[in-house]
């Protein structure tokens, strides 16, 4: 086979894995948004894995791909779980902290290259000031300064339970990142 045929292949490939492991990402996070709650008794509410995905989204597939993968997953599961009114602002809350933690996590592996966990947390970390701030704006519009006070714990929780979940699974599949 000739050197031309082979680099569209190697190149086709790489493109339709792009696009796999984005819709795999957004069907992840959907899931575990969607699917998995836990109680939190003493705050009236539930956090869930989704968060972990979108972070993992932005570590793993990068600016581009991660930004996708976490708007659209985490923007369905509030569309099919009654919560379409806050299906936007949950797509550019979850996309933008992808993006943001893609791009950290760049610029953390150029200085601590052999400590890729530590930049995952560092860059993961940015989920804590985006999601309960996104939120708590959106809130504030919606339905007064008031009540989006008392929405910044369960979110800040939220954002906390995701940072630890990605931060230990991200050793485990970051070996996809080479696909």
């Amino acid at each position: 086979m000739s050197p031309f045929l082979v680099k569209i292949m190697d190149e086709n490939r790489k493109k339709i894995y792009g696009i796999v492991m984005t819709a795999v990402f957004a069907a992840l996070t959907f899931a575990a948004t969607f699917l998995i709650k836990i109680p939190l008794p003493a705050v009236n509410g539930y956090v869930h894995p989704g968060d972990a995905i979108v972070i993992l989204s932005g570590l793993l597939l990068g600016r581009g791909k991660g930004f996708l993968a976490a708007g659209i997953g985490s923007a369905l599961a509030d569309i099919l779980g009654g919560y379409a009114l806050y299906a936007p602002v949950t797509f550019f809350i979850k996309a933008l902290t992808a993006f943001l933690v893609a791009v950290l996590f760049q610029v953390l592996m150029k200085k601590l290259s052999k400590h890729s966990v530590a930049a995952a947390l560092i860059a993961g970390a940015v989920a804590l000031i985006l999601v309960p701030g996104g939120y708590f704006i959106f809130s504030s519009i919606l339905y007064g300064t008031a009540a989006a006070v008392l929405s910044i714990v369960p979110d800040l929780l939220q954002a906390l339970f995701g940072v630890l979940v990605a931060t230990v699974l991200y050793p485990v599949l970051r070996k996809i990142r080479h696909g």
